[in-house]
Formats: structure tokens, sequence, C-alpha cells
């Protein structure tokens, strides 16, 4: 029997890049008849026409199916969802945007087929993005690779094939707070790269501001480090010490030479710098106090409002 690839795309507002992305699809689906093909879309809250396009790809193609989220869960999520009803042996998961180029599956199921799990594809550039988005991103990387007790792929986005047995990983996996770029490390398996020239958006902009990168960015970190607990410990046991040293100096001096102890400039500056370092160890703290707060209400990660034409 031929096996079945399922190709995941979360979609948010690509109602401009979705005909394109389906052409070139089609164009390798069609090409290769040693497979069964499935297509999922997860339409993750879009408010422009994205919903109808996918409804009527679904009408004219039977390889297409579609899943409409109830409202913007995020892309973690929308994936949560695609894992959860996909049927493939195995599945590549990819962008709408055309960032990530259909001619790169074939290669990906060739390794597959060989015998890897996970192949997953490695930017050799990052295209159009801003320098400083680079640079940021690349530092993002190798701190969450520094902080973390497993390895973790740096300059490697979702842009990949998985097996059915790290599919069936993943949908175990029902966190609230998700970073899934890092649970496919964990998760282990055996891997492989393979490499692609990263894309430009083909319509539209990219709905990733700073500001959702960073959240994600601070995601990663909880979700698999507790590096920023360690170091207000640290700074804490750092400061204390400095302040016994200080102390004893202080006494020392005023009781053997009588040098007077200085006054409110050095008591305030103190008191702001100790003020300072408590507020930020409270503040790490709640990141992780909230995500378990997040974890502790037990509320779905998604909740579908449609499937392939039929109210859910």
């Amino acid at each position: 029997m031929k096996k079945k690839v399922s190709i995941l795309i979360p979609c948010y507002n690509e109602e401009q890049t979705l005909p394109q992305l389906y052409a070139q699809l089609v164009q390798l689906m069609d090409s290769d008849n040693n497979h069964e093909w499935e297509i999922m879309f997860v339409n993750d809250g879009s408010n422009d026409g994205t919903l109808a396009l996918l409804q009527q790809l679904q009408r004219q193609d039977q390889r297409v199916n579609y899943l409409d989220l109830s409202r913007n869960f995020g892309k973690e999520n929308a994936m949560l969802a695609g894992f959860d009803h996909v049927t493939g042996d195995c599945m590549v998961i990819m962008d709408a945007d055309l960032q990530h180029p259909p001619t790169l599956i074939p290669t990906m199921i060739e390794w597959w087929e060989q015998g890897y799990d996970d192949v997953y594809a490695k930017r050799a550039s990052r295209g159009k993005e801003s320098w400083l988005r680079k640079r940021l991103s690349l530092l993002f990387y190798k701190l969450l690779q520094t902080s973390s007790r497993f390895t973790m792929l740096a300059n490697v986005g979702d842009f990949r094939l998985l097996d059915r047995c790290c599919i069936n990983a993943l949908k175990r996996m029902r966190e609230s707070e998700r970073y899934t770029k890092g649970m496919y490390c964990w998760i282990g398996f055996k891997k492989k790269e393979v490499t692609f020239e990263q894309g430009d958006r083909a319509a539209g902009q990219s709905s990733w501001t700073y500001r959702s990168l960073f959240s994600l960015a601070l995601d990663g970190i909880t979700s698999f480090s507790t590096l920023p607990l360690r170091i207000s410990t640290i700074m804490g046991c750092i400061i204390s010490v400095g302040a016994l040293l200080y102390m004893l100096y202080i006494f020392i001096t005023a009781l053997l030479w009588g040098d007077p102890v200085q006054g409110f400039p050095t008591l305030a500056v103190i008191i702001l710098f100790l003020g300072g370092i408590q507020l930020l160890s409270l503040g790490v703290i709640g990141e992780y106090i909230g995500r378990i707060y997040n974890e502790t209400k037990n509320r779905p990660d998604y909740i579908v409002r449609e499937h392939n034409n039929q109210r859910v």
C-alpha cells in the first residue's frame, strides 16, 4: 500500500498567498504517484477571506482538508490542532507564505524513507529580514542553547517532516504554554538536516511583530530552562555576600580610624539597586507562576468551529 503524506499549513490572514501555494502543492502531488497526499489547512481565526478560499478548495479537491478554529489561538496551538487531525504516515509542516519552498518536500520524503524520523530544514539564509531581527533571532537561539539541558537546533523553524511516531509523541504533550520548536528537540528520535534558502513572503505582511516574537522567546526559555530562576538565586547570594563585606568594612573603619559613615547618597543608591534586583527577581518568578496558573486551569488548547464544511 502507498504511504500517506500529510502537509500541515497553519493559516492566519493568508488569502493572498494561498492560491499560489495551492498551485505549487498540486504540481508536487500530481508529479508523485508513489504516495497518497493530504493537505491539512488550519485557519487560526483569520479575519479576511481565508476561510472562504479553504472551503472552495476543499469542495474541488478531496485531498484538501481544513480546520476552522473558533478564534485566533496562535500558531503553536493551531499546529497542535493539525497534529490531532492529520492522518498521514508522515507530516510536513510549512508556512502558508511560500517562505518554505514545496520543492524541498521530495528531498525530505527521500530521507524519511531511508529511516529518519525527523527531517528538519535549516535556513541557509533568512531572506529579507531586517538586520535587527536577524541578530535578535540568532541571539535567542544561542541563549536557549546554553540554558537548556539538551541540544536545541539553531536557526531551525517549523519547516520539517515528522514520522508518525513523532506526531504521536507531540500529541501527548498537552502544554498550554507551548514552544513546539523546543518540543521537536525534546522528543528525540532520529533526525536529519537539510538546508534551504528561505524565500520572501509572496504577498501581505508577517503577523509576527517584535512583541509577539519576544513573547514566543519568553515561552521558549521558561518552557525548557530554569536558568532565569537560577540567575536570580545567584544574584541574591552575591549581593548578600557583598552587603556583608561592605558592612564589615564600614564597622572596622569606623571603629579603628573613626571614619564617618557616608550619608544619604550612598544609602539611596544601595536601596534603589536592591529594590531593582528584588523587582526583577519577582518578575522572573511571576513569569513561571503565571505559566503554572495557565496549566492548572486545564482549558482546551483550541476549539474547532468547522471541519471540512461541517460545523463541529
